[in-house]
């Protein structure tokens, strides 16, 4: 475990939630298992592995998976796993998840106020990331056109998107919808 690059507020949040270990599903386990095995195997053919999360929106559920196996790559010390986030349409990223994410620890940059804003998260004061995040299809110019592993993330984008272009594997790992709980 190396937590590079991570601020204390989010080491100690993964060091919490690798507590709750327990709390995992089997079934979910098994899910999650193969989710790695899919991203090493495309580690091994091609030295790196873009993964793509895709929900309906891309307002919570897909930021928030990218967000955090960025977070995970950093805190374990992985390497080669590029993150990226769309959805089957695009609207903003959501307020809430915003808010939610800055109180987990991340540290968060709004660039501009119109309808669909654009944020910078860093993970650490010396985080170079650059990366904007905005809610986007998942076919949008930023996102890998082929050659990564598609996310489902929620059950909508699920059934309304069966074959995602581009994509060497298509793996569905559904939340359920955090606007359930604002």
């Amino acid at each position: 475990m190396t937590a590079q690059n991570l601020n204390n507020n989010l080491v100690d949040l993964v060091r919490k939630l690798e507590g709750e270990e327990k709390l995992i599903s089997e079934q979910r386990k098994t899910e999650l298992s193969e989710f790695a095995k899919n991203i090493n195997q495309l580690q091994i053919e091609t030295g790196y592995a873009n993964v793509l999360f895709i929900c309906t929106h891309n307002s919570r559920r897909s930021q928030l998976g990218q967000l955090w196996l960025r977070a995970a790559t950093k805190y374990y010390g992985i390497k080669c796993i590029h993150t990226f986030s769309g959805g089957t349409e695009s609207t903003a990223f959501n307020y809430r998840m915003v808010a939610a994410i800055e109180r987990a620890g991340f540290q968060v940059e709004k660039m501009d106020e119109r309808g669909n804003p654009k944020y910078l998260i860093r993970f650490s004061e010396s985080d170079q990331n650059m990366d904007i995040y905005l809610s986007k299809k998942y076919d949008d110019g930023y996102n890998p056109g082929t050659g990564f592993i598609a996310v489902m993330v929620c059950t909508d984008a699920d059934e309304a998107c069966p074959v995602v272009p581009g994509a060497d594997t298509r793996i569905s790992l559904p939340y359920l919808d955090p606007k359930s709980f604002d």
